[in-house]
């Protein structure tokens, strides 16, 4: 595995620049704590990679589904390590496609949004989105799906039994780890987006769920190829000295559309949070919408992402 040296002199810089900029004054709403704008932009910069590494982008699967043609791809992604996942263009229709990035949520895989009746309802937004004329790009996030290898073959929400001689691996990642190297692997692979003549480069879109939801907001904020966002249930991080708290990239996503859609009774994320980071977004448009529901919403949520997406795009 290939580390970048980089990598932790940007993140040494990133809370350097946290510790110094603590004390600028920004306008938050109530119950919402977001770092200073010298150390949001230090802190971006733990998302950025190097865009001259070779892709190594190729096709190792072609499957006819009901629905169209799906590719599986591989892809060299930051880090060294290989990504897979599947794109699929609509079965009607002339290219170039609007392409939207599909980002599942902890514990899943590419393969959730190829499931019907699953936590995220990922079948329905899929075909949804074929549906509205849009191509879908779905990755495995780091150490999720066909990535497990790379934490050992241990999965992200293992059992760890105390009283057993010889535990299981915990895992070689932080949570933080897999957020921010699945946002930059998402990078890349709009860098692949770009180099297939199907697909409109200028109509990038994002939907992400529960992780997928605050990466959502994360690619949106790092990277302005993406145009228009849907986060989903994503999960409150009260503190803003967390390298992956979504309100310290609401100046990076600026005035582009963004939709978050949450459960009322969520407990991973308040509602008086929601609402705090939603009226922190400059969006223009921008919208929220709650469901009476807890994390896992009904497959109600999706026409309502799917709508503001083709709007949008």
């Amino acid at each position: 595995m290939q580390v970048e040296p980089a990598f932790r002199s940007r993140l040494t810089t990133a809370l350097l620049a946290a510790l110094l900029s603590a004390s600028v004054a920004c306008a938050e709403p109530p119950g919402l704590e977001r770092l200073g704008e010298e150390a949001c932009r230090a802190l971006t910069g733990l998302y950025d990679y190097d865009a001259t590494i070779p892709l190594e982008a190729r096709i190792v699967e072609r499957k006819e589904l009901n629905d169209g043609l799906r590719e599986k791809i591989v892809l060299r992604g930051v880090q060294g390590f290989l990504v897979p996942g599947y794109l699929q263009l609509p079965a009607t229709g002339d290219g170039p496609f609007a392409c939207v990035l599909l980002l599942h949520g902890w514990s899943g895989s590419k393969d959730s949004w190829y499931q019907d009746g699953n936590y995220i309802s990922g079948g329905d937004a899929r075909r949804a989105l074929l549906e509205a004329g849009f191509a879908v790009l779905a990755l495995d996030a780091q150490c999720h799906g066909d990535r497990i290898a790379q934490n050992d073959f241990a999965p992200v929400n293992h059992h760890v039994d105390d009283s057993a001689e010889s535990q299981p691996r915990k895992g070689y990642f932080s949570r933080e780890d897999i957020y921010v190297q699945t946002t930059r692997d998402y990078r890349r692979a709009i860098d692949y987006l770009l180099s297939r003549t199907e697909i409109d480069g200028e109509r990038i879109g994002v939907l992400g769920y529960s992780m997928g939801g605050t990466q959502a907001f994360l690619l949106t904020g790092v990277d302005p190829r993406v145009k228009a966002a849907v986060a989903v249930a994503a999960p409150a991080e009260r503190s803003k000295w967390t390298i992956v708290a979504p309100q310290n990239f609401v100046d990076g996503i600026g005035k582009r559309p963004l939709l978050s859609i949450y459960g009322r009774q969520d407990a991973m994320c308040p509602v008086p949070f929601a609402e705090a980071l939603h009226a922190s977004l400059e969006s223009e448009p921008k919208q929220q919408i709650f469901f009476d529901a807890e994390h896992r919403l009904p497959a109600d949520y999706v026409p309502h992402a799917a709508a503001w997406l083709k709007k949008h795009l």
